[in-house]
């Protein structure tokens, strides 16, 4: 029995409701139901997804039985669909640069969900949302926006790979996923005295392409088998919490900025 595409997409984590064809579709993903961590892409004859907890990049599809009909407009459909893509990822910088300049800064709940209570930093805010602005090169390609309870989305047809949020220090580059673990790391090496640049990468498969940009980085993992694969992957040093399922911002909480700060600087 030949499997479907909409078989090919559940086997790989894609959580699709109905297919829309002819253009690109952020979906949630079965490890990340509550953000839209996959896409899609399908013509009726074939197509792409993409995990990016899990791929590097789409994963093809092609529907054998649908192969016997060409399309004759596919080309035109192609540059259509690339014409489309340029313009929702301009509409979506400018979207993006419209939010940082109507943003406040202040204390957001779920930094102090995630540990920072009596020391919370002021952050971007708009709307109640925190806004983490993602830059590829310095030149803001969108955001990410996370509420009170920590789920987190990015702007409908922004570029999110090869983006990234750097809080500069002039030190050491290190990579992690996620915003809170940033701040973690933040907190620790501040205590310790190190000076770090640390850059927040969204996604394990965005760690994996940025730590080509820093020969000398090193990588802050989350205990899991995406975080733990993509590190080996990058071929740097890592860090790794000794607890299944942690991160560091939970392994930060959990054992003090002091001693989180040491494990650190031990990776070398």
């Amino acid at each position: 029995m030949e499997l479907s595409f909409e078989s090919f997409a559940e086997q790989h984590g894609l959580i699709i409701d109905h297919v829309v064809h002819d253009r690109w579709v952020r979906v949630p993903t079965t490890d990340k139901p509550q953000s839209k961590n996959g896409a899609y892409i399908w013509d009726g004859r074939s197509g792409a997804i993409q995990n990016w907890a899990v791929h590097e990049k789409p994963l093809s599809f092609h529907d054998k039985k649908a192969s016997r009909t060409i399309d004759p407009d596919w080309q035109k459909k192609k540059e259509k669909l690339e014409k489309d893509r340029a313009t929702k990822q301009t509409a979506s910088a400018k979207k993006a640069g419209w939010i940082m300049n109507n943003a406040i800064k202040k204390p957001h709940p779920y930094l102090v969900k995630k540990g920072f209570i009596t020391d919370c930093p002021n952050q971007w805010v708009w709307n109640n949302l925190l806004v983490i602005p993602m830059r590829i090169d310095q030149k803001l390609v969108g955001v990410q926006l996370i509420d009170f309870d920590g789920n987190k989305k990015f702007l409908s047809g922004q570029i999110t790979k090869g983006a990234e949020a750097i809080i500069d220090a002039k030190g050491r580059h290190i990579l992690c996923e996620g915003y809170a673990t940033a701040m973690s790391i933040r907190r620790a090496l501040k205590q310790a005295g190190k000076r770090y640049t640390i850059h927040v990468c969204f996604s394990a498969s965005n760690i994996l392409q940025i730590s080509e940009k820093y020969p000398d980085c090193m990588i802050v993992a989350d205990h899991d088998p995406v975080g733990i694969r993509t590190a080996k992957k990058t071929g740097k040093p890592f860090w790794l919490s000794p607890l299944d399922g942690e991160d560091f911002n939970d392994y930060e909480v959990r054992v003090g900025a002091d001693e989180a700060g040491k494990s650190l600087i031990a990776i070398g």
